[in-house]
């Protein structure tokens, strides 16, 4: 299991209620992760060459990529290493956000497309892209920022910026007075998908604020599943479990 998510935590534990063994590798950039149930491995595996090989070396059945949906990189690498490994491979990715009515939605294709954006939306903005990605608004000198991280960002950063360090799930109250409390006028966020972030959504149509959404990367073209149950009968069937 390629986890680090919500669903790939569900997973684990549905998989060993069956009775099956389940490794869960994390790829160890947050400090304090929740832990899944069953054995983690934490750290890379040197690229699609070195995945294939643990695979092999580990006697594999099966592979479930349950990473987040912006984990561009370790989805590449699980498709091409089952591939070498000739291990079936499936896809747990959540369902993403739908606009609704309300809602003032700008989507653009990368931080970078967003950076852009924002500097003709607002002033104050909330930042709620990761601390991976702060750099790409590093020359937004004009606006002010709200930059919320469950570890601390490293630089490049914009230089006017307040950094929240915290970890979901949020509620529509809580985000509502964040929102009102720092004056933020615009939302920036990356389609995540799932219910652990959505209050923030919520809030900022309730707020009358515009919300700047990074659509998701594409990924390779491999069987997926967008909830838990349907991957536990998948990892059902290619076992005989």
């Amino acid at each position: 299991m390629l986890g680090g998510t919500a669903e790939a935590r569900a997973l684990a534990a549905g998989l060993l209620e069956r009775g099956v063994f389940v490794v869960s590798s994390l790829a160890g950039r947050v400090a304090n992760p929740k832990l899944p149930a069953g054995e983690v491995r934490i750290g890379g595996f040197g690229g699609p060459d070195g995945l294939a090989a643990w695979l092999t070396g580990h006697d594999v059945a099966a592979v479930v990529d349950a990473t987040h949906p912006f984990a561009e990189r370790i989805g590449a690498s699980a498709a091409a290493a089952t591939r070498t490994a000739g291990v079936p491979l499936l896809r747990l990715q959540r369902p993403g956000w739908r606009q609704g009515p309300g809602d003032d939605w700008h989507w653009v294709d990368s931080l970078d497309e967003a950076a852009t954006l924002v500097e003709g939306l607002g002033e104050r903005v909330f930042l709620t892209s990761g601390r991976q990605g702060l750099s790409a608004f590093a020359r937004c000198t004009r606006q002010w920022f709200l930059a919320r991280c469950v570890d601390p960002p490293a630089p490049p950063l914009p230089p006017k910026i307040e950094i929240l360090l915290d970890r979901g799930p949020y509620h529509v109250a809580g985000e509502s007075a964040l929102i009102r409390d720092h004056r933020i006028d615009v939302l920036v966020t990356k389609d995540s998908g799932g219910t652990m972030t959505t209050a923030k959504l919520v809030a900022a149509r309730e707020c009358g604020i515009p919300v700047v959404v990074v659509r998701r990367p594409r990924r390779p073209d491999t069987p997926t599943v967008e909830d838990v149950p349907s991957a536990l009968e998948w990892v059902s069937a290619m076992l005989g479990a």
